[in-house]
């Protein structure tokens, strides 16, 4: 029995051995990989009439689970050109294709992420940004007291106190 595990143990010993590689090389594998339709970048056309549109969303609570995902969701849809969608002022800003997406589209897209996003004041611009709350001289109201008049230009976006408008702004 003694000569079996010394034997054993020798021929575990060689087989450690003579199976180890000194070989530092990692193995390299070639993957063919088909592009599908579906990933190549789609092309936009220069002859098509676009429209920008600007609305809030009502409901996100985060800026990359909700507002990426709606951004996401938009920016993929046929025919948008650009999707922006900015957490911090509850602003979705489009440019679309206006023989392929509507304005109800968009809504619907915004809508079909989760039940709890609800668009609200859209409206088209021709530049985006161009529409900012604007607080009033007199204005004593908490979002724009004790601010010097360049300030209240920049008066917070979800400022929805009566003492602030909406205005175009020039820059």
């Amino acid at each position: 029995m003694k000569i079996f595990k010394t034997i054993s143990i020798v021929a575990i010993v060689a087989l450690v051995f003579t199976s180890c590689k000194n070989e530092s090389e990692p193995e390299v594998k070639t993957v063919d990989v088909e592009v599908a339709k579906k990933d190549v970048a789609k092309t936009l056309d220069p002859n098509a009439t676009y429209a920008k549109v600007e609305f809030g969303i009502d409901g996100m609570t985060c800026a990359m689970g909700c507002a990426k995902t709606i951004e996401k969701k938009m920016a993929k849809m046929e025919g948008v050109k650009s999707a922006k969608v900015d957490f911090d002022a509850r602003l979705a800003m489009v440019e679309y294709d206006e023989a392929k997406v509507t304005p109800k589209s968009l809504e619907e897209a915004v809508g079909k992420v989760s039940d709890t996003y609800k668009v609200k004041d859209m409206h088209a611009v021709d530049d985006f940004g161009a529409d900012k709350k604007v607080c009033k001289a007199d204005c004593k109201e908490a979002c724009c007291a004790n601010k010097t008049e360049g300030e209240k230009t920049a008066c917070k976006a979800d400022c929805k106190k009566e003492c602030c408008s909406k205005e175009k702004v020039t820059e």
